[in-house]
C-alpha cells in the first residue's frame, strides 16, 4: 500500500515480466478464484502490447504432516479431551509479534468470551536482542509478565498458552477446533480451508490484508477482527467476535460455507479434479517444448 516503499517497485517492476514468461504455476485450486483467473486469462490484466500468460491452479498445496523439530505435543493431547468444535485456535504466524499490550488486551477479550481456547503466544518485540530481529530464535514469552494478574489459573479449565510454536496443520485438522484467529498468510488460509475451520480474520503485513479483503468480501469465509489496522485490537472485540463465531447464525453459516469450499479443494486433487488436469496440462506442455528442443 505504499508506493514509496522498495517493494512495491520490484513488484511493479517484475510484473511485465511474468506477461513474457510461458506462464505461472499458483497454490490455488480455480473454483476457489475463478473470477481472478478468468480475469488474467481473458486478459484484463495485461498491459497492451503484452502476451497473456497462461495460469496453472495446481494445488491446495499443504503439508501432508508436520516435518523437522518436532516440539512438545501437548497441545494435542490436550485437544483430544474436548469437545468437537468447541475450540478457539489463535495462532499468527512464524514472523507475527504482538506488544505487550496488544497480547494483554486478547487475554482480557478471551477470557471474557468464555470459550475455550488453544493460543500460540510469542515474545513481544522489545525482547528480541540484535538488530537481525531473528524470529526463528526468539526466547520463549514470560507468560507471568505477559498475561494478566491470575490470567492461567483462572482459564486453566478452559484454555491452554502454547509459548512459541504449535503443530498448525495437525491443530486444525483435529475435530476439537470450531474456530482459527489468523493473519491470513496464503499458507495458513489453505491449511484452514482444507481443514474445514471458519477463519476470524486479524492481517498484519505484506499481503495479509489482500486475503483478508477476498476471504471476507468475496468468498464470505471469513470475519474482520474491527482494529487489526490501529495500534491495538481491544478486548471487548475480541470477546464479541469470538461469541459470534462460536455462538451465532452468522458464524453457523460461515462454517458451513467453508466445509463447501474444503470439499471443493477436495475434489480438485482427485483423479480428474480440476488441479489434477491442470498439473497434467501443464507437464504435457513441458513435455512438447522439450521434445521441440525449446
Amino acid at each position: 500500500m505504499d508506493r514509496d516503499d522498495a517493494a512495491y517497485r520490484a513488484f511493479l517492476g517484475v510484473s511485465p515480466y511474468l506477461c513474457r514468461s510461458e506462464g505461472f504455476i499458483v497454490n490455488t485450486f480455480r473454483s476457489l478464484e475463478s473470477r481472478a483467473v478468468d480475469a488474467i486469462s481473458v486478459g484484463l490484466c495485461t498491459p497492451p502490447g503484452l502476451p497473456t500468460p497462461h495460469v496453472y491452479c495446481i494445488r491446495p498445496l499443504i503439508k501432508s504432516e508436520e516435518v523437522g523439530v518436532k516440539h512438545d505435543q501437548e497441545c494435542l493431547t490436550w485437544l483430544d479431551t474436548q469437545p468437537k468444535a468447541s475450540v478457539v485456535f489463535l495462532c499468527f504466524g512464524s514472523r507475527s509479534l504482538f506488544s505487550a499490550n496488544q497480547t494483554r488486551e486478547l487475554a482480557i477479550g478471551l477470557e471474557a468470551s468464555g470459550k475455550r481456547f488453544l493460543w500460540v503466544v510469542r515474545s513481544p518485540p522489545r525482547d528480541i536482542d540484535g538488530p537481525a530481529k531473528k524470529l526463528d530464535k526468539l526466547p520463549d514469552p514470560d507468560l507471568d509478565a505477559l498475561l494478566p494478574e491470575g490470567f492461567l489459573k483462572r482459564t486453566k479449565g478452559t484454555g491452554l498458552i502454547v509459548k512459541s510454536w504449535a503443530p498448525q496443520r495437525d491443530v486444525l485438522a483435529h475435530d476439537a477446533v470450531g474456530a482459527f484467529v489468523t493473519h491470513c498468510g496464503w499458507k495458513s488460509v489453505l491449511e484452514t480451508l482444507m481443514a474445514g475451520v471458519p477463519m476470524l480474520a486479524w492481517p498484519l503485513y505484506a499481503e495479509q490484508r489482500v486475503n483478508k479483503v477476498f476471504l471476507e468480501k468475496e468468498l464470505g469465509l471469513a470475519m474482520a477482527v474491527e482494529g487489526y489496522d490501529k495500534e491495538v485490537v481491544q478486548a471487548d472485540e475480541v470477546e464479541s467476535k469470538v461469541r459470534w463465531m462460536m455462538e451465532s447464525k452468522g458464524g453457523r453459516v460461515l462454517r458451513e460455507r467453508t466445509l463447501a469450499a474444503m470439499r471443493l479443494g477436495k475434489e480438485a486433487l482427485l483423479l480428474g479434479g480440476e488441479s489434477v488436469v491442470t498439473l497434467t496440462q501443464l507437464v504435457e506442455s513441458w513435455m512438447a517444448s522439450s521434445s521441440q528442443g525449446r
